[in-house]
């Protein structure tokens, strides 16, 4: 199953008495079990097409299909619930719950999916485990370096086992060294667990590791490069 279908997707933000076309006539389909990258420069609309993914913001127009549900009709609540079972987020900023250490916050969604309790401990420990910091488990995020921050955070996207994980951004705040050990990480990650990752960013490095890399300006896309899937 394509795990991210969209059919002439539309987005306009109203600015008091202005609107502003963020993104027009997207259709696009996500391939699975793959790295695509969402290409564009600042104000493109690569954020809004990933948050429109994500079921963080509903489009005016167009059909989104997520893991083969129509998610634009779905109610509030049951989109809610909808992304915290099957969508894993990653963030430039890492967005790390500072009071808690780094096994609680890859514990954290698993609580809240009512995941039992030897469930969660099995998972969060082998998570730490896959991402070098089994002996950080206890440490706070401002204990962490950025590089061992976003690990933490790109094992918490992959706790509830989802089959989207989308990265806004996830190297920007790092140094060129620390971004390629996150890149190589989030990769053996997707390969293992064969889950799509989809990455907002211009970031060179990301776009020479995808399978995919999608360019968007002004709101559409603009063309796109494939690599050639190995048999």
């Amino acid at each position: 199953m394509v795990p991210v279908r969209l059919k002439e997707v539309a987005k306009i933000y109203h600015m008091d008495a202005v609107d502003v076309p963020a993104l027009s006539d997207i259709t696009l389909d996500i391939a699975p079990d793959r790295f695509t990258v969402l290409s564009g420069p600042s104000g493109s609309g690569k954020t809004t097409l990933l948050n429109l993914i994500g079921c963080l913001d509903r489009p005016d127009s167009g059909q989104i299909l997520v893991a083969g549900l129509e998610v634009q009709t779905m109610k509030d609540d049951d989109l809610s619930d909808f992304r915290a079972r099957h969508i894993g987020f990653i963030f430039q900023n890492f967005n790390l719950l500072p009071v808690l250490s780094a096994y609680e916050n890859i514990e954290y969604p698993l609580i809240l999916a009512n995941v039992p309790a030897a469930e969660r401990k099995k998972r969060v420990l082998a998570l730490l485990d896959d991402v070098g910091l089994s002996n950080r488990r206890d440490n706070l995020p401002g204990q962490l370096s950025g590089g061992q921050r976003q690990r933490v955070a790109i094992a918490r996207a992959l706790a509830i086992q989802p089959e989207l994980v989308l990265a806004d951004e996830p190297t920007a705040n790092l140094d060129s060294q620390t971004g390629a050990e996150v890149i190589a990480l989030m990769r053996r990650m997707q390969r293992e667990r064969q889950v799509s990752f989809v990455f907002s960013s211009h970031d060179p490095q990301i776009q020479a590791e995808a399978d995919e890399v999608v360019f968007i300006r002004d709101g559409k896309i603009v063309g796109s490069a494939q690599k050639e899937v190995q048999t």
